[in-house]
Parts: C-alpha cells; structure tokens; sequence
C-alpha cells in the first residue's frame, strides 16, 4: 500500500456520525465560522469539492454525506427526507459547533429548511435550486410553475432519453462533457440506493405552505439557474419575498446546479453573501 500523503495547507479531519440506525460520514476542511454543505439527490460530500477549496481558508467547511448516500449507511427502509434535520443537528452537536450557515442544493432543501423550522444557531441559509419542504405551487407565483411545468418534463424526457443527466442538463452536457462525466460518476457511487422512492418521499413530503417561509427570520439566498428542468426556478422571487431576510439571485445559462457547472460565479455570489453574515473575515491570501 503506498503511503499516506502528508497534511494538506488547511485543516481537515473526517469520521462517521453514529446514529440510533445509521452512520453518517462527514469531513471538515478548514477553519473559522462553520460553513455546511447539504447536497442534493444526485450528489454525496464529494459534489462540493469546488466550494470546499474555495472557503476553506476563512470557514470551517462541513461537507457531509445524507443517510443512504456514500459512503455513509443507509436504514432499514431506505432514506426519509424527514430525517434529514434530525441528523444534522446531531452532527452539529457531535462536531461542537453552535452557530453555522448552510448551502443546501436540491434535496439538500430539506436538511437546510428542516432545520431552520425546527433547530437553532442558524446564522445564514442558501436555498440552491430548492424550496425543500416547502410547496412551489402554494406560492404566489402558480401561472409561472405552470408554465415551467410544461416545458419541463418534455426537456426531461429529452435529457434522460439522450443520456444526459437532468441536473446539468443539455448545455452543462454539451458545454463541459467533463464536468457532466465527474457528475454521472459521482451519483452512481450510491448505486445501492433506490432514488426514486426517495424521490418519491420527498415529494409526498413537499407539502408546506408557502407562509411557512414568513417565520424564519435567518439571513437567506435563493440561487437557481434559468434552465433549470427540475426545480421551478420562476417561483424562487416569489418565495424570497415571503421572507423577511431573503434576497434571490439567478444565474443565465445554467441548470439544476450551478455550483458544479458555474462555481466561479456561485462562489462568487456566496461570497459577497457570507461576508455580509460574518464581516471581518480576514481576506483570503
């Protein structure tokens, strides 16, 4: 076996998380305020590589892999969304940390949004092609859903019958063959994992008032990109209105996840967001 290699410039310790019937497999790179990483269905710790290197050298970054997802375990039963809370505060309290800011992508929506409803020492929240738990067709902005709807599943049934995955959709695919190749590759390390009944429960757990939003008073980003087949990103102003802290930015030609197929402008974006939340972050080197 060849040996291994020395440490990096920047802190980094990993483990596995006990829980009452799995194990969640987590890693922090980095140091300074807690920065946490929530991916989406199609992803596991390893989608944030290009956030991670980016905000690792002024943030604690805590990438972690959901329930069912490699290489942490999966229950008896496969994963709930509804659990997704749960296990974070609990990774929370097992790393010490009391006060953090979340990304959530995609499903990662319900762990950021579970836990802004229901935890504490949330400082910032970013909502990244998700309204999580939230319904998008009780939003204010039904006619625009309608109108996404109709041309989404079409643009689905297209991707898919091409090869093409969904979430970097036809001009990820076309315009970084490489970046849509890492993504495949990424999603099929949780081979054993039956997506679609998780898809399936969290739609049918995709049942909050759009209200819900108005008491949830933490500082939040709404980011979606303007192609984007699989969340409505037309309900996103809407939603952000709802709040009382909440801001949205789109990104132009781009998909479902714009922090892998555009992290040059999404960290940029994230940022000039966290600078807000935690000023005086010395400046990176």
């Amino acid at each position: 076996m060849p040996d291994p290699l020395p440490p990096g410039p920047v802190a980094r310790r990993k483990g596995f998380l006990q829980r009452p019937d799995c194990r969640i497999y987590y890693e922090v790179t980095g140091e300074g305020p807690a920065l946490v990483f929530a991916h989406g269905l199609g992803g596991n710790h390893l989608s944030w590589f290009q956030q991670v290197a980016a905000f690792s050298d002024r943030y604690a970054c805590i990438s972690f892999s959901h329930r069912g997802f490699f290489p942490s375990e999966a229950p008896a039963g496969g994963p709930d969304p509804e659990d997704y809370a749960g296990d974070l505060a609990a990774l929370l309290a097992h790393l010490g940390v009391e006060s953090f800011a979340i990304v959530g992508q995609s499903m990662g929506g319900w762990t950021a949004l579970g836990h802004a409803l229901t935890g504490g020492g949330m400082r910032a929240m970013v909502l990244a092609a998700t309204s999580g738990p939230v319904d998008p067709a009780q939003s204010p902005a039904a006619a625009a859903l309608a109108s996404w709807q109709a041309q989404s599943g079409p643009a689905q049934a297209a991707a898919r019958a091409a090869g093409v995955h969904p979430a970097l959709g036809a001009r990820g695919a076309r315009e970084q063959p490489a970046a849509h190749f890492l993504y495949r590759a990424l999603d099929e390390l949780s081979a054993t994992l039956d997506k679609e009944a998780l898809r399936g429960r969290m739609m049918r757990s995709r049942c909050l008032a759009a209200e819900s939003l108005a008491g949830i008073a933490v500082p939040t980003l709404w980011l979606t990109g303007a192609e984007d087949i699989v969340f409505p990103s037309p309900v996103a102003p809407a939603l952000a209105a709802m709040m009382p802290r909440a801001r949205h930015h789109d990104f132009a030609e781009t998909g479902h996840s714009a922090y892998f197929e555009r992290p040059a402008a999404f960290n940029a974006v994230l940022r000039e967001f966290l600078d807000e939340v935690f000023p005086g972050r010395d400046a990176p080197a």
